[in-house]
């Protein structure tokens, strides 16, 4: 691993131009589970009646439950070391981005500044009539979806990406520019399962990009395109490539 690390932090060291991709294994050190993982949220709430747009629609105050629950978990999680160390490699200018497919918002807490989401973010709120963005409230209610003020009725909804809504379009601009101008593609916690997402890192290695992968397990990636397989917590690992890249400074 020591050897794997060394050749990874060189390589970011070298490209100052570096992209991570992270996906829902960078949070499951914070507590929060893989939604897809025995005991995440789609096993208590099937995604067909809870994560579809056309769902949250025909019946938001059962929909919103999830929600709600979602954002109660996230208000009491901390961003793990992890998330600290892409905040520093971006400190460091090593980091150009991180292009997250979570909508936890720990990447900004942990201090990244330039972070693409993706698929949202689960602590706001946007109103389906008006598109007016604001901060989920603490004191919502859990039994009635919320509403905005600025028509009779008009629903609010978290601001990600359901199944059946478009990923926004400005996320997914900036991502596929982050990705085809990259020296390095930093993959961490996600396993190549959930397009238009899981192109980015073929998009950049296309455009010759080196490709580093920091997962438990090997992926769709590590065979095909990862040229540094970093095996193992990202919380353990990034944090061992941070000391790596600073000692090569």
């Amino acid at each position: 691993m020591d050897a794997a690390i060394e050749k990874a932090a060189r390589a970011l060291h070298a490209a100052r131009k570096g992209v991570a991709l992270t996906g829902a294994g960078v949070s499951v050190e914070s507590g929060i589970p893989d939604f897809r993982s025995p005991g995440g949220l789609w096993t208590k709430y099937p995604p067909e009646q809870y994560a579809t747009i056309d769902a949250y629609r025909a019946n938001p105050d059962k929909v919103w439950k999830l929600w709600h629950e979602l954002a109660e978990q996230l208000e009491s999680t901390q961003p793990n070391p992890g998330h600290h160390a892409l905040a520093a490699l971006e400190k460091l200018g090593f980091l150009d981005a991180v292009i997250t497919q979570n909508v936890d918002n720990l990447h900004q807490r942990a201090g990244s500044h330039n972070v693409i989401e993706y698929h949202g973010n689960a602590t706001d709120l946007v109103c389906l009539e008006c598109g007016r963005r604001t901060p989920l409230m603490r004191g919502l209610s859990k039994e009635h979806a919320p509403r905005c003020d600025c028509a009779p009725g008009a629903l609010m909804k978290p601001a990600i990406v359901f199944f059946g809504e478009m990923i926004p379009a400005e996320a997914a601009s900036q991502a596929e520019l982050l990705a085809y101008r990259c020296k390095v593609m930093l993959i961490v916690g996600t396993s190549a399962t959930v397009y238009p997402c899981a192109g980015l890192p073929f998009a950049a290695k296309q455009h010759g990009a080196t490709v580093i992968e920091c997962n438990l397990e090997p992926t769709e990636f590590t065979g095909r395109i990862t040229d540094v397989f970093l095996q193992g917590a990202s919380g353990k690992i990034l944090p061992l490539l941070v000391e790596a890249v600073q000692q090569l400074a």
